[in-house]
């Protein structure tokens, strides 16, 4: 079939009878339940933009298995081109959605899958390769949203998978059966699940022998019988249903995680793509991380463009515009935001082919690359409340901006510069609070110290591709020292 429209992409996960749970209740219709429709609203967006001629080669590529167009999530690197237009495309996305558009996760996720099966199969002659590469087509020629399933809740960390008191803390295959496995366990954060037509599963960690059962890989359809949801809180989350446009913030646009549960579900055969393999764990980990990473030099750097535009239009509606201090810190708030993209393109630039024929970025410049995430999207966030003001946190709701009488009050007092109104100040406000410290800040602020890893795994790969031993070698020859 041809690339899907926004439309057509909402009405297809209208169709998936899902399991999802909020505040303890079935959610029967999360399509148009307005704490959730944003999030999807947001993946639509890589649907919506992929219809448009201008935005074509960023959001779509040819697919050199059909030769036919696809969405570049669904696609498969085969070049440093293909590797800085995918950072290209989540910056546009950011920008056009000012919140996680839930895909990248999949995306990143099919490219470790590609190149790990491949050797897998290489060495022990088994069939995983084929296996991801017809569930591949099938998502390429359907269009479908793919999320990936990496974080296990891991239970007592001092632990390994076998040996944790709980054996479903990592997820498992706990029954082997002539036409595939079952599995039991739960997979933590996991952004866009429910606005996904599949799932691929993957091992959290590098493993040893012992933890056979647990290096297990697959994809299965979100309709599968014992797979279910449970979506995560997020702050200022029951605003979306007071009704209120304006105190949301951003009312199009959102993100959503969830506890997803697997009680055993059955994989069939075909769709596994690592069964026990444990010595490959830690590659499919280590290069989906490291994809994921690369990921956000581009996301993240978009959201940030949007909260840099906030900022600087709180402070043209407060009249403090021309405020060297407030100039400085535009300026670095901009100077932060492209380092990140800087790190993003780099790592892409600087890919290289795998033995499966598809690229894999730099991986020392890509956990490079989420370190600084980890920290600059911070600063960012202070100089932008700093630009804002107080009145960010403690601006009176909608409902009384419309009340008879205290609306013209809250006008009268609350106004800024004379030649904006009231509500365009408070608008303004409201966004740089949803991106801050409302639910816009899971996809910004908070995801950029854990989504794709901690800063302790970032410092670990680090060190790992840091070829310090080759760095002394350089500083002797320079002094002229010989052992």
């Amino acid at each position: 079939m041809a690339l899907m429209t926004g439309e057509q992409y909402i009405e297809s996960i209208r169709k998936i009878p899902m399991e999802i749970y909020m505040f303890g209740k079935k959610v029967e219709n999360p399509v148009d339940n307005p704490i959730l429709r944003p999030s999807l609203n947001s993946v639509r967006m890589t649907y919506d933009l992929a219809q448009m001629p201008e935005y074509q080669e960023l959001m779509t590529a040819i697919s050199p298995e059909t030769g036919e167009r696809i969405n570049r999530f669904t696609h498969i690197h085969r070049s440093t081109e293909d590797l800085r237009n995918k950072v290209k495309m989540q910056r546009l996305l950011g920008q056009k959605t000012a919140a996680c558009f839930q895909r990248c996760v999949g995306m990143d996720a099919f490219n470790a899958e590609y190149s790990t099966t491949y050797e897998i199969d290489k060495k022990y002659g088994t069939s995983y390769h084929e296996n991801f590469k017809k569930f591949m087509l099938y998502c390429q020629e359907n269009d479908l949203t793919v999320d990936g399933a990496m974080t296990d809740v891991k239970g007592d960390r001092s632990k390994a998978p076998h040996a944790q008191d709980d054996p479903d803390m990592f997820l498992h295959v706990v029954e082997r059966r002539p036409d595939g496995v079952v599995v039991c366990g739960a997979k933590a954060h996991q952004t866009g699940i429910i606005n996904s037509h599949e799932v691929i599963v993957m091992p959290t960690q590098s493993m040893g022998p012992d933890d056979k059962d647990y290096a297990i890989s697959f994809a299965v359809p979100l309709d599968t019988k014992g797979l279910f949801m449970i979506i995560g809180r997020q702050s200022c989350d029951t605003r979306k249903l007071e009704g209120s446009e304006m105190d949301v913030g951003n009312s199009e646009f959102g993100g959503v995680e969830a506890l997803t549960v697997f009680d055993h579900v059955f994989v069939p055969n075909d769709r596994i793509f690592m069964n026990g393999e444990t010595e490959y764990a830690g590659m499919l980990v280590e290069r989906f991380a490291g994809y994921h990473r690369q990921s956000y030099g581009g996301c993240k750097v978009g959201v940030g463009d949007v909260l840099i535009g906030a900022a600087a239009v709180a402070a043209d509606y407060n009249g403090a515009n021309k405020a060297s201090h407030i100039k400085d810190k535009l300026i670095e708030m901009t100077h932060l935001n492209e380092t990140l993209y800087c790190c993003g393109i780099a790592c892409s630039a600087e890919g290289a082919p795998t033995e499966s024929g598809n690229y894999m970025i730099d991986l020392l410049l890509a956990n490079v690359c989420k370190q600084n995430v980890t920290r600059f999207p911070y600063e960012i966030v202070r100089l932008a409340e700093d630009i804002a003001g107080g009145l960010m946190v403690t601006a009176p709701g909608e409902a009384d901006f419309r009340d008879e009488k205290l609306g013209p009050v809250i006008d009268k007092y609350l106004k800024g510069v004379s030649t904006v109104s009231t509500e365009n100040r408070l608008r303004i406000l409201r966004l740089i609070e949803n991106l801050s410290l409302g639910t816009a800040a899971v996809g910004y602020r908070t995801e950029s110290m854990h989504g794709a890893g901690s800063p302790q795994a970032q410092r670990i790969m680090i060190s790992r591709q840091g070829n310090l031993a080759h760095k002394k070698e350089l500083a002797k020859a320079i002094a002229h020292i010989k052992e």
